[in-house]
């Protein structure tokens, strides 16, 4: 009796210590795994010297990179973006036309600062001013397309922190004025500008809005970067004798042709999008470039000089374009495996089959595994689905849950009819109900033995 009650209680602590060893396992090979994914979102890319940066996909608004990304810091001529946007959406909506003619007030051409190359009282058309701020960072146009849009350019700052809000971008941001000049600074011209000083505090951005705004820019007006990628031009550009403007931002792809010293900082498929500078927040940069169909857009904020904000992007852009690349997940009306049919009530089928209504693409990291990085779950709509069907309707989502270096991605899109089915008659109906109702009966009494 002793030695079958000492037989099963060795193999009670046997299997004790067993399971603790495996536990131990489990619990450092989750350490790795979680420190695995911690270690890509810190791995260095960028210099400790920036204040922050953001390395975002501009198709689907994924993250791939973020420093201290959800700091609000003086942006400079970045806030720029919304005055271009609000400016592409008037004209977008009829509220202005390119070729119409706008008159430079004292306030616009006296700003200090980029720009200055407007003249007051002069007329220009909206499509130079808008060259003017896009191409050359000009202040003066800034102010100008400000007070063509909403009067003044206190009206102004109200309409870009309402878009702010409407875009999804995060509370911290915040719009003193359409310049991005500290508003400290704009109060000396207090004469010039009366409405301006009334705007309270300055101008915040996070390097995550910067990024979302650019994005917003780009998805909405993609025209925007037929502008932003000139390199140089003229302030009127009918007027080949009138001044010139070159363009700021030094990584363009078009510099290449050019034999000076932006040649070296020319990055392939480069094409936007803005650059700032003052002395509070630094040298700034929203950039953005395509390549194989790939467009990514990074930030960064607070560099110490001019040459230092382009190299710090040429990391970024680099981590992202050599690291990660496009993968459909899900392809556009195709049948998964996870919900191949639903049930629908009502009809002349009691099922009908579906599939995806469009496709999901994410960016993954270039060690992706589908089989261990991604779920897909399918599920029917809540409700009951009941006939008619109509061919294309929803009958349920499929979401996509993507474990990236950067943390979970969740995509979702509907599960469509791929086919209609007719309502059935009562006749057909009641046929299947008293089909249904001894089917039940059956399975009862089966289920008695």
């Amino acid at each position: 009796m002793n030695k079958i009650f000492n037989k099963t209680k060795w193999k009670k602590i046997t299997a004790t210590v067993l399971i603790f060893q495996l536990l131990h396992m489990f619990l450092l090979s989750s350490f790795f795994q979680t420190h695995h994914v911690q270690a890509q979102t810190d791995i260095t890319v960028v210099s400790d010297e920036l204040k922050s940066a953001v390395l975002m996909d501009a198709m689907t608004g994924q993250i791939l990179y973020a420093k201290n990304a959800d700091a609000a810091l003086p942006p400079a001529s970045m806030s720029k973006m919304m005055t271009e946007y609000l400016l592409l959406e008037s004209v977008a909506n009829g509220q202005l036309a390119w070729e119409q003619t706008i008159t430079i007030s004292k306030y616009a051409s006296d700003m200090i600062g980029s720009g200055q190359q407007l003249a007051e009282g002069r007329q220009y058309t909206v499509k130079d001013v808008y060259r003017q701020l896009a191409i050359y960072s000009g202040n003066d146009a800034s102010i100008a397309l400000a007070e063509a849009i909403a009067g003044t350019e206190e009206q102004f700052v109200n309409m870009m922190n309402s878009k702010a809000k409407e875009l999804g971008l995060s509370d911290q941001t915040y719009f003193a004025n359409s310049t991005g000049l500290n508003n400290s600074e704009l109060r000396e011209y207090s004469a010039l500008a009366p409405n301006v000083p009334n705007v309270p505090g300055e101008t915040l951005l996070t390097a995550n809005d910067a990024a979302l705004l650019a994005r917003n820019l780009i998805v909405d007006f993609p025209e925007v970067l037929e502008t932003t990628s000139i390199t140089e031009a003229n302030v009127v550009e009918s007027d080949p004798t009138s001044l010139k403007m070159v363009n700021w931002n030094w990584m363009l792809e078009g510099w290449k042709e050019y034999n000076n010293n932006f040649t070296e900082f020319a990055y392939e498929g480069l094409d936007g999008l803005k650059t700032g500078h003052t002395d509070e927040a630094g040298y700034c940069f929203t950039g953005t470039a395509e390549r194989d169909g790939m467009r990514l857009i990074s930030v960064v904020m607070g560099a110490g000089s001019e040459p230092e904000r382009f190299r710090e992007t040429k990391k970024l852009l680099d981590y992202g374009f050599n690291n990660f690349e496009k993968k459909t997940i899900v392809k556009a009306k195709s049948t998964l495996e996870q919900l191949t049919e639903v049930e629908i009530k009502k009809g002349v089928e009691t099922k009908v089959p579906v599939v995806t209504e469009t496709s999901i693409t994410l960016l993954v990291g270039k060690q992706f595994d589908e089989a261990t990085d991604v779920t897909i779950e399918a599920v029917a709509l809540p409700e009951d689905i009941v006939a008619p069907i109509e061919t294309g309707q929803k009958v349920g989502t499929v979401t996509v849950k993507y474990t990236s270096p950067s943390g979970e991605i969740v995509e979702t899109v509907n599960l469509i009819a791929e086919e209609e089915v007719e309502k059935a008659g009562w006749f057909r109906l009641f046929l299947r109900a008293i089909k249904n109702f001894f089917v039940d009966i059956f399975e009862g009494v089966k289920n008695l033995f």
